[in-house]
């Protein structure tokens, strides 16, 4: 019976949601994840109220009721971490992670992640006590865990330091936010994207699609790069390294015209500048802007490419090379000879 009526209650809000009469700002459409636990929890609890309206004998019914108290307790406590879940997908039902500049986006998407974790561990711990209270014998146990947190705080603390600080790390990591979700960063040497953050490791996809698992506590204690901190723009380098002979203005001019013909330039700034002289060679700077990481690295690939190609054309006497100068000899002169002691 408990079923049949959460099977038409579902149907009922799917008719709704088809014929969108019935909104509540995206809420309805996201009760799908919510069919689940509804089917556990409404027939524990007419079972529960047909039990006390059967006469059944003292011992089953003590026995049939306990088990439905841990069914009602462990349904409740599935329905709640849903509710969590429902309600962070509300919350960034109303910012696009597909757009351009999606900063405000990646942080609420972060916290929220994060958050929804620990209330989920919250839930999960909670749950627990409460079933162990229902037992007579472990009732204590249940008791200390919610009453007695902090000395078993202590405890647990000398036993499990590590772990204790890496889940607070992981609330750290959600609200001062130095990585987000989809945040470019260099991590030990290695380019990549934060992919998933939990409350005890990072996952960052490496751009040759391995995954480097790190430490959520590496991102609390070590330096590391994040390219997309404040904003995704960039600013791109390529060096050229050339003769003195090479014509400067000519290169700059080149560059501007690659630059302007690209896609990939954002066109917030460029120059070429002569960052460095040896004996041999000019070093060339060619710095460009682009709206990402992605964009940059293409467009200095590009450039490099398209600068190498220029000078190969038209100044090849340009490109680095090594002199030897060699000094005339007269041949006919007669050798000198060792002076005699």
């Amino acid at each position: 019976m408990g079923i049949v009526l959460a099977l038409i209650l579902h149907r009922m809000f799917r008719l709704w949601r088809e014929r969108k009469t019935f909104s509540l700002m995206g809420f309805v459409p996201q009760l799908e994840l919510l069919r689940g636990p509804t089917l556990a929890l409404v027939p524990a609890v007419l079972l529960g109220i047909a039990i006390r309206l059967v006469g059944l004998p003292e011992r089953s019914a003590a026995i049939i009721k306990h088990v439905l108290t841990l069914w009602i307790i462990g349904a409740i406590a599935w329905l709640c971490m849903k509710v969590v879940t429902v309600m962070r997908k509300l919350i960034m039902g109303h910012y696009d992670l597909d757009v351009m500049g999606n900063l405000k986006a990646r942080q609420v998407q972060t916290r929220l992640q994060v958050l929804e974790r620990i209330a989920i561990f919250i839930i999960v711990v909670i749950a627990a006590s409460a079933m162990l209270m229902t037992f007579d014998q472990v009732r204590q146990v249940g008791v200390s865990i919610l009453a007695s947190a902090g000395v078993i705080g202590i405890i647990v603390g000398f036993a499990a330091q590590k772990s204790i600080g890496t889940v607070i790390a992981g609330a750290q990591i959600a609200i001062t936010q130095p990585i987000r979700l989809d945040d470019v960063v260099i991590v030990e040497g290695e380019w990549g994207r934060i992919e998933e953050i939990t409350l005890t490791y990072v996952v960052v996809g490496i751009w040759d699609q391995r995954r480097l698992v790190v430490p959520i506590t590496y991102f609390i204690e070590k330096p590391f790069q994040n390219w997309t901190r404040t904003t995704a723009q960039l600013l791109a380098t390529v060096f050229i390294y050339a003769d003195y002979t090479i014509p400067i203005e000519r290169v700059r001019e080149e560059l501007h015209g690659i630059l302007e013909a690209s896609d990939l330039w954002d066109r917030r700034a460029w120059s070429l500048q002569v960052t460095n002289t040896t004996e041999r060679i000019v070093e060339l700077r060619a710095v460009m802007s682009a709206g990402d990481s992605g964009s940059a690295w293409g467009l200095k690939c590009h450039v490099r490419e398209r600068l190498l190609n220029f000078l190969q054309r038209n100044f090849p006497e340009s490109l680095p090379r090594v002199r030897l100068e060699m000094e005339a000899r007269d041949v006919h002169a007669a050798p000198s000879q060792p002076k005699q002691e």
